[in-house]
Formats: structure tokens, sequence, C-alpha cells
């Protein structure tokens, strides 16, 4: 498949097979298209958790405050990113110039790693509401958490859904 396929595949899951595991080979290539994803600096400021089992289930509880992301239980993987300090050029880039990279960074992270699953079969979900000091807590982190991304096989009776995006021309402006 090639990459606009792939773009028009990619869904947010919130249907998993809880039964059905990730193979470990299937998650060291993700990981490694994650590796391999642009940073500012080339600095990569963040960590990625890998959570399995009961790991999993406790990161789960954390991304559920007020009834949202219940189907996060039912994922057998999740994936918690959380920052990690930048590299001196870009840290220094950033205070110059008043952009936060490693937000940026974390998103084509993100990003990567959502569409390599995708292209393995397997459904994926990016959270951001969720307890970052219950995770750090739970995992011995040592930066804030900003995403956590749900890994697992759809259940076979999830159909894709229909795209809900705005039309090209609202979203793009074109000048010479």
């Amino acid at each position: 498949m090639n990459f606009t396929e792939l773009c028009r595949l990619r869904e947010s899951c919130r249907s998993y097979d809880s039964e059905k595991e990730i193979e470990e080979n299937i998650l060291e290539e993700i990981l490694e298209c994650a590796r391999l994803s642009p940073s500012a600096c080339n600095g990569q400021p963040y960590h990625i958790t890998v959570c399995r089992g009961e790991s999993a289930q406790r990161v789960a509880k954390a991304t559920q405050g007020m009834g949202m992301n219940k189907f996060a239980s039912d994922a057998p993987c999740l994936i918690v990113i959380s920052e990690e300090p930048y590299v001196k050029t870009a840290a220094l880039g950033a205070k110059v110039k008043g952009i936060d990279y490693r937000s940026i960074d974390i998103g084509i992270l993100s990003a990567h790693i959502t569409l390599s699953a995708a292209e393995k079969g397997i459904g994926s979900c990016i959270l951001g509401w969720l307890d970052s000091d219950k995770i750090v807590k739970e995992l011995s982190l040592s930066g804030k958490v900003h995403l956590v991304i749900t890994l697992g096989y759809p259940k076979e009776n999830a159909p894709p859904r229909a795209k809900k995006r705005k039309e090209i021309s609202e979203l793009v402006s074109k000048n010479n």
C-alpha cells in the first residue's frame, strides 16, 4: 500500500480484540519506525514506555477520568510518551523562537507510531485525556506524560468509519 492509501486507512480504533496480543516482532517494527521519526536537532526529547498486562491496565485507568476512553482497557498494549530534556541547540531555539519543539516532535513521533501500526493491521488511538501525575508515578518516569497511544488488533466486527474531515479548500491556501 502506498502512503496515501495508508493515510486513508488509519483511524482511531475504539474497539479492540483484548484477547489478541501484538506479536513481539511487529511491536519492534513499530518502535523502530518511532525511533526513526525526525525531531528538532535530532534531539528526540521524549521517552517511550511500552505497557502490557497489568501495567497497561493501570495506565488505561489513568486515561479514563470522567468516563473518557473506556475502550483503553481493552487495548493489549499502551504506549506512554513522556518528555525528556531538550538537547542544548533545540532548547536554545525553543527559547529564542518561542516554539515548543518538544510537542511538535512528540506529534511527529505519534504519527510514525500510528501509521506504522496501521500498515501492519494494528489499530491505534492517541489519547490526550490522561492523568500525567498518576502515570508518572505508576511507571517511575522522570518527565510529564504528553500522550498515551493504545495499540491492538481491532475487533473483527468493527468496520472502518467514514472519515470526517474539512474540505481541502478550507485547510489550504496557495500564494505565488
